[in-house]
Parts: C-alpha cells; sequence; structure tokens
C-alpha cells in the first residue's frame, strides 16, 4: 500500500506540473480528464503526506527521550502521534476503498407518481422541490427534460437532467419507493392518507455511442407539446417520443425549443435508461452472500417515509429518522445523504474485511 501511495504522491506532483503549463487547455477533452483524476488523488496523498510527517514527528519525539527534562513532553507527542496515525490510516483506508465509476456522473433523476392519485402527484412534485433545492445548495444544474402535471399541481411523472460534478455519487441511494403520510388539502375529515412515489437515478453515459443502439430497434414518434412552455408550444411537432422495441423502454421529451433538442435529449435518457437496465441485468446475475441494502437501487423496494404530522423521515435501509421534516424537504439533505454514504461504505469495508 505504501509503494502505491508514494506512486500517487509523484502522480499528483506531475498532474501539479501539467495544469501549470502554459498549453494546458490546449486540448479540452484531455484537460478535463487531468482536472478530474486530480480531484480524485489529492485527497489521497494528502492523507499520505500527512501520515509521513506524524511518522517523521513520532520519530523525532522518541529521540527525545533520551533527555530527562523532554522525556514526559516526548511520551505525550508519541501517544498523540499513534492515535493521529491511526485515524489518518483508517481515513486513508476509506479514500482507497474501489470507487463507483458512476459517482462524477450527471444524472437524470425520474420522478413518478404512485398509488394515492392526486396527493401521490403533488408528493411528486414535493420530491421535484426537494432535489432540485438540494442541487441549488451544491450550484448544479437543473434541466426538466419532460413533465407530465397533474390537474391539481405536481407531476404524474417528470424527468430532469442534473449536470454538477458528484451528482451521481450524492443521489445515487435515492432510487426506490418513497412513501408520504399527511393529511391531504382535499381531505375534509382531516385523516391522514399514505401516498406513494417512485425516484430513479440513472447516471449520464459519456455518450450515446457508449451504448449501441440499432436505427432499426426504435421508432420515433413526432408530436405537439401540451402544456406549459411558452409561446412555441402546440405550433408545431417539436415533441419528441422515442421507443426502444428490444427493451421496451419508451422515452419522450417535449420541454425543448426543437425537435432537433428534444431527439437529442431523449436519446440520451434513452441511452441511460439502457445502461442502467444493463447493470441491473448484470447485478443480479452476481451471486452475492452479502449484498449492500443501500445499493440495490430496487425502485420497487420501500425506502423512505414522510411522516409530516409527526414531523420526521425515516430512511427504513439504515433504520434512520430524523425529526426535521421542513428543512430536508427544503433542500437540506446533506444529514441524509452522508448517513447513507457512511453504511455504504462501512459496508464496503467489511466486505472487504472478509475478501482479505
Amino acid at each position: 500500500m505504501i509503494k502505491k501511495l508514494a506512486t500517487l504522491s509523484e502522480r499528483l506532483d506531475e498532474l501539479n506540473r501539467l495544469l501549470s503549463s502554459e498549453d494546458a487547455t490546449s486540448d479540452m477533452d484531455n484537460y478535463r480528464k487531468i482536472t478530474r483524476e486530480h480531484a480524485e488523488i489529492t485527497p489521497i496523498v494528502e492523507q499520505f503526506r500527512a501520515y509521513e510527517k506524524t511518522e517523521a514527528d513520532i520519530k523525532e519525539a522518541q529521540a527525545m527521550l533520551a533527555d530527562p527534562e523532554m522525556k514526559d513532553f516526548a511520551q505525550d507527542e508519541i501517544e498523540s502521534g499513534k492515535d493521529k496515525l491511526e485515524a489518518i490510516a483508517e481515513e486513508l483506508q476509506k479514500l482507497l476503498l474501489p470507487k463507483d465509476p458512476n459517482d462524477e456522473r450527471n444524472i437524470f433523476l425520474e420522478i413518478r407518481a404512485g398509488t394515492g392519485g392526486d396527493e401521490s402527484a403533488l408528493f411528486a412534485g414535493d420530491l421535484f422541490r426537494m432535489y432540485s433545492r438540494f442541487a441549488e445548495r451544491q450550484r448544479w444544474k437543473v434541466e426538466i427534460v419532460s413533465a407530465s402535471e397533474s390537474e391539481i399541481g405536481g407531476y404524474k411523472e417528470i424527468i430532469a437532467k442534473i449536470e454538477g460534478f458528484g451528482a451521481y455519487s450524492k443521489l445515487k441511494f435515492e432510487s426506490g419507493g418513497h412513501r408520504v403520510q399527511r393529511v391531504p388539502e382535499t381531505e375534509t375529515q382531516g385523516r391522514i392518507h399514505t401516498s406513494a412515489c417512485t425516484v430513479a437515478i440513472l447516471p449520464e453515459v459519456d455518450e450515446v455511442s457508449d451504448i449501441t443502439i440499432n436505427p432499426a430497434d426504435i421508432r420515433i414518434d413526432t408530436f405537439r407539446a401540451s402544456g406549459a412552455g411558452g409561446q412555441h408550444i402546440n405550433k408545431t411537432d417539436s415533441a419528441v417520443r422515442i421507443t426502444h422495441f428490444p427493451t421496451g423502454i419508451v422515452v419522450e421529451c417535449q420541454d425543448g425549443r426543437s425537435q432537433h433538442s428534444n431527439k437529442a435529449q431523449a436519446m440520451q435518457v434513452l441511452a441511460a435508461r439502457i445502461k442502467a437496465k444493463q447493470v441491473d441485468e448484470q447485478q443480479s446475475k452476481i451471486a452475492s452472500e452479502r449484498r449492500s441494502l443501500i445499493g440495490s437501487g430496487d425502485r420497487s423496494e420501500r425506502i423512505r417515509t414522510y411522516n409530516y404530522p409527526q414531523g420526521r423521515i425515516t430512511d427504513h435501509r439504515i433504520n434512520l429518522t430524523l425529526y426535521k421534516i421542513d428543512a430536508i424537504t427544503e433542500g437540506d439533505m446533506d444529514e441524509l445523504i452522508n448517513a447513507l454514504a457512511s453504511e455504504h461504505q462501512a459496508d464496503l469495508l467489511a466486505t472487504l474485511g472478509e475478501d482479505n
């Protein structure tokens, strides 16, 4: 491990030289790859250098033990140094865990109303607002790809693209069934109703070419867009629907300004869904005795309950309950997301321990 860390340290120095060179941005694709690699290995190298410095400090303190006047001070330095070394080693182990190759990618967020009729559609709107607010806090860009609004507000279905570094890593554990318990505005008796929505988080593929889509396997239909969207709506057949016959996946896009942009966006969503389907099929074929609850991403699995009368949100996968529903639904999701990430990390470390 030390050898690997030393190699990474040398590589970081090399990347710093490349990024500070005059022609660093002459090839933007290469520049993006270099900056991505730099961002990935910097925290690892920083911890490794802290480890080396702490080791050197301990050796220096050990040399002081021979001096009677410095002995007590040296002993304290050695003890605190060992504690620090242990903490750094633990952090390094986490940083060196296998990375999800999709972690840095942009995502497609899909929310669909389930059981509960109008109330479910309103809840879908609340969930979209929550994720949008969270994205704003991260300074990510949110772009609606397709939306089917319900008559009293909210969405029967909404698909949005979220662009930002690490979007998938932050939101990948959101896939699954979300349940809400509250008194609907239309409820005159004050009874609590239970409704549900499904959320899917799909990592964007680099290029549509990453996924082979045979033109003979798809049908592209155009139609007039409906709903709010400006003066251009309903003037031309700008909305696009793509049907992929082998998988049965259907994608619609109508929020773009032109048929061309809608088709391009729909093809991106189609590629992401096909990729996600392939990954799901691969994972289901892997017979794993120890499967992480966090990483299953099963859309039919109920993962979280939002109980408004009690002001609580419960994530059933990690038995976490937080009494801050107002803050979380306004986008303050860090505590929830960090808890899920920590549990996933602990699961990986445990699996790593079993393998060793």
